[in-house]
Parts: structure tokens; C-alpha cells; sequence
């Protein structure tokens, strides 16, 4: 019996031995922030704010820069960057479930060329100008749309199912999807450039191939079981879709590549597979999981990390409105591509949903730090610069389409 009890002792991690006491408190507090950013969101029914923009505000009041309450420990790291997996994923589910005409996409994608072209301009001039960032990361952040943050706003709008709500469909797709290609290019240099694209190919291939068999090789008894434990305790479905993210985020960093690429990858794969009506029930329960718990953790530790102090002085005030005005440049040029269907107003409407960027940039800000790839100075800036456009682009949009309903209405509303 000794034996035994030695044995089960040393498979058994000593969590409750290990998780101190602060490092309760984190949790609890983390968990704390996390829900009244969704209360605090929703305070009054005519000022709506976007959850990230609160979660990662209260991430602030409660992290060093301001109460000191809490420390991103262990626990709370690794809850955090589960978090950040697990947006890449919703973001690959999201290209899926718009179903965008394949026209859009191609619009869209030119749209981001533009735009890389820009960013890619622009953060060389502010590199050689003295700016603590290297070129490529602040070409990827200036060119990338939140698309998450988008759909509610346009949805809550009735503008979603317009030519207009189409034109920022395909417009933000490419803006999610492209920056993170981009990053697994040009954060990761395990192997040099030329070795990482041939990577990217073997795992693009991977992944096709995961996708092909996951829809066109299902077994009638494997539907079936999923079916069954929909309303379950089983629940295959949300078990499956958290295995292939886990074994594709684990393939993607054995690659060399950062995992937010294995990450989104799944999600591509498991949203074709729940592209239909049953699907969408396993969607809602990995929402669940996603929203309601991981996700919200990641965006408040973000804020607990925020280099406040950097970001409120002069300088740093102005480098987040500089940065501010770079996204509607950057982003905004892609517009132009859709001004014959949208008209003037429905193009710089346009323009400014598709700058609107915050999660990405958070992303990838978190990614080139770790890389010491740009000063905590200037990702605070440009992580500020992401929260104002997510206040105010897509609102300013919303009003501006709202106050020429007579000339947009013809554009908008008609197929």
C-alpha cells in the first residue's frame, strides 16, 4: 500500500500545494474583472461599449499600474494564453460561418495587399524616423480589421445583411486572416524565411487534408454519437473541436511557427465541419467556453500588463493618435475598392470599420514583445491607439451611414 500511495503522489500534481495563496486572489480577481466587464459593457442600453475595450480597463485598475491588487502568475499566464488560442480559433470559425462570396474575398484580399503596402511604407519611415518598432510588426498591426468586434456593431445596426455589411465582411476576413500568415512568416525565424514557407505550405496541406477528411470521410456512428450528446454530459462534439485545437497549436509549435496559426487553423477545420444546423449547438457550447471564461481572461491580464505610464504622457499620447489616424490610412485606402457599389458615404463608412483593430494588434503587440521586436512604450501606444478605434470607428460609421439614409438607403439596402 505505501508503495501505491508513493506512486499515485508522484502522478499526481500537488495543485493545491502549489497554488498560493496571492495567486487564489489573482484568480478570484481576474474572474471578478471578467464579469463586470460584461455588466460594466452593457451599463446603459444608449452607451454600449465594446467588453475588450472595459475587460482590458479593468485589467488596468486592478493590475501594478494603478491598484497593484493582482500579478499575472503562473495560473493566471497560462489561463491567459489558453485565452489567446482560443480567440485565434473563434477567428478561423468566423471566416467560415460568414460564408462571404468568393468575389468579396478577392476584393478584400487585393483591399489588404493595399494595405500591407501602405503599412509596410509607413513603418519603415518610422523605423528610420527612430521609432522603437521594427517595420514588418507595425505593417502587420496597421493593416489588420477586428472583425469580432464588427458583426455585433452592424448586427445591432441592421447593416450586416446589406451590400454594405457584405463589403465589411470581405473586407475584415482577409484582415483577420492574412495578418496571421504574416505572423508565422515573420515572427517565427526558427529556420530562416525561405525554410518557414515551405513549412507553412507542408502545414497548409496538413490542414487541408484535415479539413477534406473531417468532410468527406465521416462516419455515420461518429454523426451520430455527436448528435447524441449534444444536450449531454458527453458532449463529443466540444471534445473533438478542443482536441484538434490542442494537437494542431502542439504540430504548429513543434513547426517553429507561433501557435496562434495552429489555433486558427482549427478553427478553419472545425468550422467547416459545423458549417449546419446541429453544428451550431457545439458552436455555442465552445462560445461558452470561449467567451464566458478564457477569452475575457486574456484581454483583462493584457490590461494587468499595460504599460499605463508609458502611454500617458505627452509622448505617448500622441504616438496612440498617430497610430489612430495610421489605421484609417492604412485600412482605410482598401475602401476605395467598393466606393462604385457604396457611394462616398457608404466608402468612408467603410473605411472606418475596416481600421478598427484590437484584438489582432493586442495579439501580435504580445507576440513582438516577446520577440523584442518594439519597446513596451510603443505597444502601449498602439494597443491604446486599438482601444479608441474600437470606441469610436465603428460608431462614427453606424451614425454617418444612420444620418444619409435617403442616399444610402439606395446603395445599401438594395441588392
Amino acid at each position: 500500500m505505501g508503495a501505491l500511495a508513493a506512486l499515485a503522489d508522484a502522478l499526481t500534481p500537488p495543485l493545491a500545494a502549489e497554488l498560493t495563496k496571492e495567486e487564489a486572489r489573482s484568480l478570484v480577481l481576474v474572474f471578478l474583472a471578467s464579469a463586470l466587464g460584461a455588466v460594466l459593457a452593457r451599463w446603459h442600453i444608449r452607451l454600449l461599449l465594446p467588453t475588450i475595450v472595459v475587460e482590458i480597463v479593468l485589467g488596468i485598475l486592478i493590475g501594478p499600474a494603478v491598484l497593484g491588487i493582482v500579478e499575472a502568475e503562473t495560473y493566471v499566464v497560462f489561463l491567459a494564453d489558453f485565452g489567446l488560442a482560443l480567440l485565434f480559433f473563434f477567428a478561423g470559425l468566423e471566416v467560415v460561418e460568414r460564408h462571404v462570396p468568393r468575389d468579396a474575398l478577392r476584393r478584400g484580399t487585393m483591399g489588404w495587399g493595399i494595405s500591407l503596402a501602405i503599412g509596410l511604407l509607413l513603418g519603415l519611415v518610422l523605423e528610420q524616423a527612430g521609432l522603437e518598432v521594427e517595420w514588418w510588426v507595425l505593417a502587420v498591426a496597421l493593416a489588420t480589421t477586428s472583425l469580432g468586434t464588427l458583426v455585433p456593431v452592424l448586427s445591432d445596426a441592421k447593416l450586416l445583411a446589406t451590400p454594405f455589411g457584405r463589403a465589411v465582411l470581405g473586407t475584415g476576413v482577409p484582415g483577420e486572416f492574412w495578418p496571421i500568415i504574416f505572423i508565422s512568416i515573420f515572427l517565427t525565424s526558427v529556420y530562416g524565411a525561405a525554410t518557414e514557407v515551405l513549412l507553412l505550405l507542408g502545414f497548409g496541406i496538413l490542414v487541408v487534408g484535415a479539413a477534406r477528411v473531417a468532410l468527406e470521410a465521416r462516419p455515420p456512428w461518429f454523426l451520430r454519437v455527436v448528435q447524441d450528446t449534444l444536450h449531454t454530459t458527453g458532449q463529443v462534439g466540444v471534445r473533438a473541436s478542443i482536441f484538434l485545437l490542442a494537437l494542431l497549436v502542439f504540430v504548429a509549435g513543434d513547426a517553429g511557427f507561433e501557435f496562434v496559426l495552429g489555433a486558427f487553423a482549427a478553427g478553419l477545420v472545425v468550422g467547416l465541419v459545423l458549417d449546419s444546423p446541429e453544428g451550431r449547438v457545439v458552436r455555442l457550447r465552445l462560445e461558452g467556453i470561449g467567451f464566458g471564461f478564457l477569452v475575457p481572461v486574456y484581454f483583462v491580464v493584457t490590461g494587468m500588463n499595460f504599460d499605463l505610464d508609458s502611454l500617458l504622457t505627452a509622448e505617448g499620447l500622441a504616438l496612440a493618435a498617430l497610430f489612430l489616424a495610421l489605421l484609417l490610412v492604412t485600412r482605410g485606402a482598401s475602401a476605395l475598392l467598393w466606393r462604385r457599389e457604396l457611394g462616398a458615404r457608404g466608402t468612408v463608412a467603410l473605411a472606418l470599420c475596416g481600421a478598427t483593430a484590437l484584438p489582432l494588434v493586442v495579439a501580435i503587440v504580445g507576440i513582438a514583445q516577446e520577440q523584442r521586436a518594439i519597446s513596451d512604450a510603443v505597444a502601449a501606444s498602439l494597443i491604446g491607439a486599438g482601444m479608441l478605434s474600437v470606441l469610436f470607428y465603428p460608431l462614427t460609421a453606424t451614425r454617418l451611414l444612420a444620418g444619409d439614409r435617403g442616399a444610402a438607403g439606395s446603395s445599401l439596402d438594395t441588392e
